[in-house]
């Protein structure tokens, strides 16, 4: 972990002159590990607030990871899981958007913790899409889906038609 934590902070310093330094920091990363890899360690980083350098480091305060109860955290990123894994066994066509917002509202509704993990799990997702070059008309929908679920928005307003009733 503390040689991820170092590649990272190393990608940061040699891409931040330039005009798209987050773009180029993941694409560094990418090229070194594989996007599943760093994607996957960075959400569970983002989200546990397991983050080894913070205690190290004088120039970073460690007070900005702890504002929420961990507990909340990790029960908001399980609904999110949830609702990735609902999705996958459903395995049904233009559902995508109906599981974004409920895996939102779900882990908003336990809270600013639970929401505070939607929010960092949904962006991360988002930054992943946006480095493998998907449509940018799709991750914005997935987006406003997103922004919709964490504001307590009924998820069935994107639920497709004939979906089980078990989802």
């Amino acid at each position: 972990m503390k040689f991820f934590t170092c590649i990272f902070l190393l990608s940061l310093v040699l891409c931040v002159t330039s005009d798209n330094w987050a773009q180029r920091a993941g694409k560094f990363m990418k090229d070194a590990y594989g996007a599943t890899t760093v994607s996957i360690t960075v959400i569970i980083c983002l989200v546990y607030g397991d983050f080894p350098f913070v205690k190290e480091s004088p120039f970073i305060s460690s007070s900005r990871f702890h504002l929420v109860d961990g507990t909340v955290r990790k029960r908001g990123a399980k609904d999110m899981a949830r609702a990735y894994t609902d999705m996958r066994e459903a395995n049904w066509k233009h559902s995508d958007k109906y599981f974004h917002a409920r895996g939102n509202r779900d882990a908003a509704q336990r809270g600013p913790g639970g929401a505070w993990a939607a929010k960092v799990i949904s962006d991360a997702r988002g930054f992943y899409k946006h480095m493998r070059g998907r449509d940018e008309a799709d991750r914005r929908a997935d987006q406003e889906a997103n922004r919709w679920g964490r504001g307590g928005g009924d998820p069935n307003r994107y639920r497709p038609k004939n979906l089980p009733e078990k989802y």
